[in-house]
């Protein structure tokens, strides 16, 4: 089975389309490889175009959502607190347990805006990871203190986007 030999941060981060594409496409290079990618999306909770195709790839990538669905027009409720308590205290464990050589933090920047996650927890994650697990951030509007500890930030940044057309989200192309 392939292993890491070291794993680094990466963030996807910016007001631009692309950030979870982004890090699903790192995730199907990687089983490609053999390598096992564990998959936490934060505030998302509907069965997105990509859920229903990475069970085909189930060997090797594993989905989870801790949220109940998207509240980006409403306030966060209770339930959106304790679902994103529950699955990051589940990553922590995922993380400290070694069985994945990727984990995917879906949206997770967002999380931490909203105050759903505390930063300082995520900080903690990110200095304490093992040495051989890679681990993704996603969303917009990370931190600066979460900046600064990744080894590799890409800004997705919004040029045009028919959405401002009048165009909403496509299935299968931005859900």
């Amino acid at each position: 089975m392939a292993k890491l030999k070291k794993g680094y941060i990466q963030i996807y981060t910016g007001d631009g389309k692309g950030k979870t594409t982004a890090a699903l496409g790192l995730a199907l290079r990687a089983a490609g490889f053999g390598l096992k990618v564990f998959i936490a999306q934060f505030i998302k909770g509907m069965q997105y175009s990509e859920i229903k195709a990475l069970k085909k790839y189930s060997d090797n990538i594993s989905v989870k959502q801790y949220g109940r669905g998207c509240f980006i027009m409403r306030e966060p409720e209770k339930e959106d607190y304790s679902a994103a308590k529950n699955g990051f205290d589940e990553i922590k464990k995922i993380i400290k347990d070694g069985l994945y050589d990727i984990v995917i933090l879906d949206e997770i920047n967002i999380a931490v805006q909203l105050k759903l996650i505390n930063i300082m927890d995520l900080i903690e994650i990110m200095e304490n990871k093992p040495e051989n697990i890679e681990l993704i951030l996603t969303g917009r509007g990370a931190d600066e203190e979460i900046i600064k500890r990744a080894d590799l930030v890409t800004e997705m940044r919004e040029i045009k986007h028919y959405y401002r057309a009048g165009v909403l989200a496509r299935t299968g192309i931005e859900r």
